[in-house]
């Protein structure tokens, strides 16, 4: 079965992703914002680690209305836009479309299911470093790999089909059980986003200096134990899962992850699905996340200075 893709978010994760899904063959619709005549006349090109390509005669929208129906949506937008999705997402649906959430946080797929009932929903963690480095041209510097997971997609087979286009389109790709799995990513995505912009920083800076590493394992630790309160019977992560973020992002390039980036140009931080879902989530099984609850508040007060 070849499945027809389309893209929401054409930016360091939209355009990576979906981008190495097209160089590979398949079919793939873009939507598009500030970069759409760009692309449109000069294609899109991803400068990678894993070997540069680019893609001439993009299929690229300014609108979702001018789209087709596809089998899969992949949305690559910042949560803080996801209210856009009411009025994005109809124009690409049919019966059996699955919409894939590749974003950050926590209680994503409950809030879009809300809005549709019976919609098949599924979650995607992106493991990588990458950015948008100019028009029309997607950085990818570390990592990349992918996990999916379920929310309510009625049958595997076509998670599984997406699994197998990604690893086809050369993209370590996995299915997982998404509540764990997105735990599993906070447990980066708090102490690291959180963390550069407090400080002002890159993450090989605060890996360097004992202090900062030590708070960051101290916060990863709140993550699991948060997690493991809220999974307790379903799933568990365990204390060593810190250590192992440790060590990979020591070994990283030194990166500035996408809060980091966002503060920097200011734009709105994802503080709703990183930090407050979290917490709620772990404070209704009985566990307060107090460093996070902290670094929540510090967040939110560098952001309402560039917001007033």
């Amino acid at each position: 079965m070849s499945l027809k893709y389309a893209v929401i978010g054409t930016g360091a994760i939209g355009g990576y992703y979906g981008g190495k899904l097209a160089h590979s063959g398949k079919e793939v619709h873009f939507l598009l914002h500030s970069d759409y005549e760009y692309v449109k006349q000069n294609g899109l090109q991803v400068d990678s680690i894993d070997g540069n390509f680019h893609l001439e005669n993009v299929n690229v929208y300014k609108t979702t209305q001018d789209m087709p129906a596809c089998d899969v949506v992949l949305v690559a937008l910042k949560t803080t836009n996801n209210r856009l999705l009411k009025e994005l997402l109809p124009p690409l649906l049919h019966k059996e479309t699955i919409v894939i959430l590749i974003q950050n946080g926590l209680g994503l797929e409950a809030d879009l299911q809300k809005d549709f009932p019976k919609l098949s929903i599924a979650g995607g963690l992106a493991f990588i470093c990458s950015s948008k480095i100019g028009e029309g041209n997607i950085g990818h510097f570390d990592q990349g790999r992918l996990n999916l997971g379920s929310y309510s997609c009625p049958t595997p087979e076509i998670l599984g089909q997406v699994c197998a286009d990604f690893v086809q389109a050369g993209v370590e790709t996995q299915v997982l059980e998404l509540e764990k799995a997105r735990w599993m990513k906070l447990v980066w995505n708090i102490p690291y986003n959180g963390i550069t912009v407090v400080m002002n920083t890159t993450t090989d800076k605060l890996m360097a200096d004992p202090a900062m590493a030590e708070l960051l394992r101290e916060i990863m630790l709140e993550v699991i134990h948060g997690a493991n309160t809220v999974g307790q019977g379903r799933f568990s992560i365990p204390e060593s899962y810190a250590d192992k973020m440790l060590e990979t992002t020591r070994m990283m390039t030194p990166y500035a992850p996408s809060m980091k980036l966002d503060y920097d140009n200011r734009r709105p931080l994802e503080v709703k699905y990183i930090y407050s879902r979290p917490i709620q989530e772990a404070k209704k099984a009985g566990f307060e996340m107090r460093r996070i609850a902290m670094l929540k508040s510090q967040l939110q007060f560098l952001e309402g200075l560039y917001q007033k």
